[in-house]
């Protein structure tokens, strides 16, 4: 498979969220831990959940990021420790901002179309917003282009002159594209920021390098990115300035230390610090226990400090 010098292939794994739910993880990788301030992708469907329940995740706690939720198929009832009960639906943002601490949950509502396919996201949160207040934000509408057979939609962050309401910590962007038919499209990209674009459906060469339905292809740092599809796809691109700070990433915590996730499981265990996320039926899931080992904090290249 050929690609650019800087371009790396990152190939994801399937990780079972549940009973119900199979994700394909992207991010962290061994060979690319970041995009930007990206952290976290999780790329979901598209899936027949026709008489089957869909996504169930109970009452789970985040500290030191957001969440970035987007929908092409289905309908995702959200729940945290704000109070906050928003339905989601495809093209609509659903953005929780974990702060010092919340709790959420997320489930597909009994009667829900037989589709399900959308992404699961997280944003490193800097230091200046990781232990502030926690916060909850749900955009219907955002801005988006018709550039010849291509729509871009800018999910957050900014591309060119579209920028999303959405609050982002860090300098990036959240894109989709989307084409109907058979399409070569030049993309402007912000020369600061490193950058991925991840297929969601269909096919598409990036950078000279083809990619199926699920790969996300690392381009690094440029100008721009042509893509060619030879049909109907759906891509998403990822950008940001390199996130420098190492983060200590395990179960749903992002910290600085080992001394930091401890401390988070703990008060999760002991109900404390996140809250109860009120109208869900299910019970808090548990945290799993600590590995026997030290934590070590990673940088975005994978190296340990």
């Amino acid at each position: 498979m050929t690609q650019t010098v800087d371009s790396v292939l990152l190939p994801g794994h399937d990780v079972p969220l549940g009973r119900w739910t199979t994700v394909r993880r992207l991010l962290p990788h061994r060979e690319r831990r970041m995009i930007g301030a990206w952290c976290f992708v999780d790329h979901f469907g598209p899936d027949d959940v026709t008489g089957r329940p869909g996504m169930q995740i109970p009452p789970h706690p985040h500290t030191g990021l957001q969440t970035v939720t987007w929908l092409v198929d289905g309908i995702i009832e959200h729940r945290d420790s704000l109070g906050s009960h928003q339905l989601i639906a495809p093209g609509q943002l659903n953005l929780m901002t974990s702060g010092h601490g919340i709790a959420h949950s997320e489930f597909t509502p009994p009667d829900h179309p037989d589709a399900m396919h959308g992404l699961q996201l997280w944003l490193a949160l800097p230091d200046g917003a990781r232990d502030g207040p926690a916060g909850f934000e749900h955009h219907a509408a955002l801005p988006s282009v018709q550039d010849g057979p291509v729509t871009v939609t800018v999910v957050i962050g900014r591309l060119g002159d579209l920028r999303s309401p959405a609050t982002a910590h860090t300098p990036l962007v959240g894109a989709e594209l989307v084409t109907e038919t058979a399409a070569r499209h030049t993309l402007t990209l912000e020369p600061g920021f490193e950058h991925g674009i991840l297929v969601m459906s269909g096919s598409a060469t990036i950078a000279g390098t083809a990619l199926e339905t699920g790969s996300l292809l690392y381009l690094g740092a440029r100008t721009s990115v042509t893509v060619e599809t030879g049909g109907a796809a759906r891509l998403f691109l990822l950008g940001g300035e390199p996130f420098d700070a190492p983060l200590v990433m395990w179960w749903n915590f992002v910290g600085r230390t080992h001394e930091e996730i401890v401390r988070a499981r703990e008060q999760w265990m002991a109900g404390e610090r996140f809250g109860a996320v009120s109208g869900c039926e299910a019970g808090p899931l548990p945290a799993p226990e600590l590995p026997t080992v030290r934590l070590k904090a990673r940088d975005r290249h994978g190296n340990t400090y």
